[in-house]
């Protein structure tokens, strides 16, 4: 079994815990190695709500800390990504019979003044009798609140720290199964197998650390002569319907449930409205997480409690589910667990064994701070001279003005006049400024190459394998664009035909 070089750190798992940490450490001139099971964000970081926000609830079980740290959060990531965040307006309609409007106004007090704010506009009072944000509600609702957050496509925020990584050195391995790790003296030796090829490959390392999500417990089972304590992850599963657009404005409203949850609808991809999320305990397997009956029909009657027109069942055109792996910290009721990361370090028997670092929680908006703790706590097995880098530096494709995605999407037509506003918007959302290295030289429509519908062409497909990791057409129609909700099932189908062939056909020239 070849032995490659000794990594000073390798991690668990493509998900954006995973992804930012080896952004993070390549960046301070760590050599580091990723592997993922499956695809980037395939689990937990591509079936989130969408948002990076501070938790106006939580405010509620009183994580004032964990409220501030995101809030800080929400401009930094802003500003590191303009193309795939951006600011969005929330809607709080005030139901008398759930929580007083004195307490609304004090939690948003509390939000607007806790982050630090200088981008994000602050609260106001609505009156919903009035204009187009209170059409769509029932006449019952007749006061409100708005307040700010941001929009993210979570799945693209990982891709883009994972590409950030390998950009400054990191070597990430997509569909690589870690089969097995133990300590080898002062080194971890980690056995990952391709799922492909179902070759083997050992990868030597100084440090492990174990960013898995909701299979952190998975893997600390599997490892030999790991300290075990009582079983600390709590899986709740998040899951979100998506229906026909219920209302023709831009703001999202996030509800008040009787059961003391709150649900959100948000603006989706133009055409579409995403509802969600439930939030009960998990006790299945992980192997593919679906949207249960029971879950579709709760939030289609929470939403009959605030919309005219709210969707009923069979108005649902998609949905998807997510184990988000938290922090057991006793609370009784799922939606109340903590969102909060924590790191449980194990140095074996001490006496220079090499460490191993284990993630429990955690939320997309505090990835990066998240990553910044993983590298100060394990600092003392692999010091650098580098400091914390990420809070001040984009992420690819987002090196412009916070409020310049637009100007961008306009720059597109008039290089690519084969481009239209709305193909333009949806290139610019994606890739940033990276969208010139993923139209390249065409001139017309025909250099593009073949067309499989929803403006997805060749060439942007052929960019997504060689530079992004997708190998399968889920990997494109679902996480690095969300264009499965427009193409049909022939187009979807000749989609995954034709990567198979130029994946064969790129793999027989390999050989």
């Amino acid at each position: 079994m070849p032995q490659e070089r000794i990594y000073d750190l390798a991690v668990i798992g493509g998900g954006v815990n995973g992804c930012g940490i080896a952004r993070d450490a390549s960046g301070r001139g760590l050599d580091v190695v990723l592997c993922e099971q499956g695809d980037l964000a395939q689990g937990t970081s591509s079936a989130s709500t969408k948002l990076i926000h501070g938790g106006l609830r939580y405010l509620e079980y009183y994580e004032f800390a964990l409220v501030r740290k995101a809030l800080i959060e929400r401009e930094v990531l802003l500003r590191a990504a303009p193309h795939i965040i951006h600011p969005l307006r929330f809607v709080l309609p005030h139901h008398k019979a759930l929580r007083p409007a004195w307490l609304l106004r004090l939690g948003l007090f509390l939000y607007d003044h806790l982050g630090g704010r200088k981008i994000l506009p602050g609260t106001k009072v609505l009156d919903l009798t009035q204009g187009e944000i209170g059409a769509p509600l029932l006449d019952v609702f007749r006061k409100g609140f708005e307040y700010s957050d941001c929009w993210v496509d979570d799945a693209r925020l990982v891709v883009l720290n994972a590409m950030d990584a390998r950009d400054k050195g990191a070597e990430i391995l997509v569909r690589s199964t870690c089969v097995s790790a133990h300590r080898e003296a002062n080194l971890w030796s980690v056995i990952v197998e391709d799922a492909d090829t179902g070759e083997r490959r050992e990868i030597l390392a100084k440090t492990l650390v174990n960013a898995a999500g909701p299979w952190v417990e998975h893997v600390i089972e599997s490892i030999p002569a790991v300290h075990r304590e009582r079983k600390h992850i709590r899986l709740v599963r998040g899951s979100h319907i998506v229906a026909p657009r219920l209302f023709d404005h831009d703001r999202a409203y996030i509800f008040q449930n009787e059961d003391g949850r709150i649900f959100f609808a948000i603006p989706y991809q133009n055409d579409f409205t995403l509802i969600g999320t439930t939030d009960e305990d998990h006790q299945g397997g992980l192997d593919k997480i679906t949207i249960t009956d029971d879950e579709v029909r709760y939030l289609c009657a929470a939403a009959t409690r605030y919309f005219n027109n709210a969707p009923k069942v069979e108005d649902v055109v998609w949905s998807y589910s997510g184990v988000r792996p938290l922090y057991d910290d006793g609370a009784s009721a799922a939606h109340a667990a903590t969102r909060d990361f924590v790191l449980k370090l194990d140095e074996g028997n001490g006496a220079g064994q090499a460490p191993l670092l284990n993630i429990f929680g955690g939320k997309i908006t505090t990835y990066r701070k998240l990553a910044e703790a993983v590298l100060a706590k394990l600092s003392p097995y692999i010091p650098t001279s580098n400091a914390g880098w990420t809070k001040t530096a984009a992420l690819p494709g987002g090196d412009f003005p916070v409020s310049g995605v637009d100007d961008l999407a306009h720059s597109i037509v008039e290089k690519y006049s084969f481009v239209d506003q709305a193909w333009a918007d949806r290139l610019a959302r994606a890739y940033g400024t990276r969208v010139w290295r993923v139209l390249g030289a065409a001139k017309s429509l025909d250099d593009l190459g073949e067309m499989f519908g929803a403006t997805l062409s060749e060439t942007e497909v052929v960019y997504l394998i060689e530079h992004e990791w997708a190998r399968t057409a889920d990997d494109i129609l679902w996480r690095r664009t969300k264009l499965g909700l427009r193409l049909n099932s022939y187009e979807k189908a000749k989609l995954g035909g034709w990567i198979q062939k130029y994946r064969q056909k790129n793999l027989s020239a390999a050989e």
